[in-house]
């Protein structure tokens, strides 16, 4: 099977799609459904969405733009919900339409642990939004999470799409997706989907305390190459783990830093995908004066050197951290990394003081910080596909 259709609300079902209703719960028998404990209502509206607008999130969407009146008519209100789809592994299509005909809608889309699919959808009464993104499946399961403060979900649509092109994440914990029981900790590429069309899928095979060395020595590259086809791209950012004097981990900037960094790249160009090196970003560490100290020192250094020596595109998220901080300031920068006082998150009840880890806002900046990147590089046909 490689497509699959979810009509979601109350009333009698659509031909060719699954009806979901707000009691749907997932068991491995039925292969789909809510999470269990999520929180969903939902809604039927009568006579009112004949003459509702379709609003186009994605400019460039040509498929079943005229939506049946019945599968607006009704919806979900996900609250705080998940909604779980046994899929094969690989890479999806998502279609998802969202709207009302009497109320103003405002909808996050995650994906996984909380990788961030779309931007925040919002429509106005009467209108009804399509929207697509690509989203990579491993484990055999979708599990798509909904929130806002007024959400709504009328239909899914799913369909197989290997052929996507993918950006691959090799790197650190200030990459990887964060998982939800950290929340709001957050890497930047967990909030990088959101930045691309559905014509780019992001694959963050990053993982926290890894090192340029480590990374390869545990077989996460090979994992990657398993996947990697012809036109996909490799972005790696290393240097955290590979500054501390551990012997698994540590390696010299211009000289073992340098040779692990070249085996992504030529491991890329042998599949015929293209690599991109990112320079670490900078920790929150303020001099007296304001500015940031920094503590990568040689190794910011090594990546663009190798980076000339190898002709391979470099985004420089140490200079573009840098500017983003600094100008943040001392006070405002604690907003972008893991800052949280006693009993504003429930997963950290005591707070924390983080200086090198992000929340959410300053995930999203970052990420925001590499699509300004790679439209500065003009990298295609990536730069294309940016939102």
């Amino acid at each position: 099977m490689t497509h699959w259709k979810f009509d979601f609300g109350p009333g009698a079902g659509i031909e060719g799609y699954r009806k979901v209703s707000a009691n749907s719960t997932y068991r491995d028998t039925i292969g789909f459904g809510f999470e269990p404990d999520s929180l969903v209502y939902e809604k039927q509206r009568f006579g009112e969405t004949e003459d509702s607008d379709i609003v186009q999130q994605n400019q460039d969407y040509s498929g079943q733009a005229n939506v049946s009146a019945r599968l607006r008519s009704s919806f979900c209100i996900p609250l705080k919900a998940s909604f779980i789809v046994d899929v094969p592994d690989g890479t999806y299509q998502v279609l998802l339409i969202a709207g009302d005909a009497l109320a103003e809608t405002v909808t996050r889309v995650k994906a996984g642990e909380g990788r961030l699919m779309l931007p925040t959808i919002r429509t106005l009464p009467g209108q009804c939004a399509e929207v697509r993104f690509s989203v990579v499946v491993r484990g055999g399961r979708l599990r798509l999470s909904f929130s806002g403060p007024a959400p709504r979900i009328n239909a899914l649509e799913i369909t197989l799409a290997n052929q996507t092109m993918t950006v691959f994440l090799a790197g650190d914990s200030t990459v990887t997706d964060q998982p939800e029981s950290g929340y709001p900790y957050c890497g930047w590429g967990q909030l990088l989907p959101a930045q691309f069309k559905h014509d780019v899928a992001v694959d963050n095979h990053a993982q926290s305390g890894r090192s340029s060395r480590s990374f390869i020595n545990e077989g996460r590259l090979d994992a990657i190459m398993k996947h990697m086809k012809p036109e996909d791209f490799l972005f790696i950012q290393f240097g955290h783990n590979d500054e501390k004097p551990d012997p698994e981990r540590g390696t010299e900037p211009f000289t073992t830093y340098k040779e692990y960094l070249k085996k992504y790249i030529d491991a890329a160009r042998g599949a015929g995908a293209r690599p991109v090196l990112v320079t670490p970003v900078h920790r929150r560490f303020f001099a007296d004066d304001g500015t940031l100290n920094d503590t990568h020192g040689d190794y910011i250094i090594a990546v663009r050197e190798l980076a000339q020596e190898e002709d391979v595109p470099l985004i420089d998220l140490a200079e573009r951290s840098r500017i983003l901080f600094e100008q943040a300031g001392i006070e405002g920068t604690k907003d972008d990394f893991m800052w949280v006082l006693p009993g504003e998150y429930l997963n950290f009840p005591a707070g924390v003081e983080d200086n090198t880890h992000f929340q959410e806002r300053g995930g999203r900046r970052l990420a925001a910080q590499v699509a300004e990147a790679i439209r500065e590089l003009r990298l295609q046909p990536l730069q294309m596909y940016l939102r």
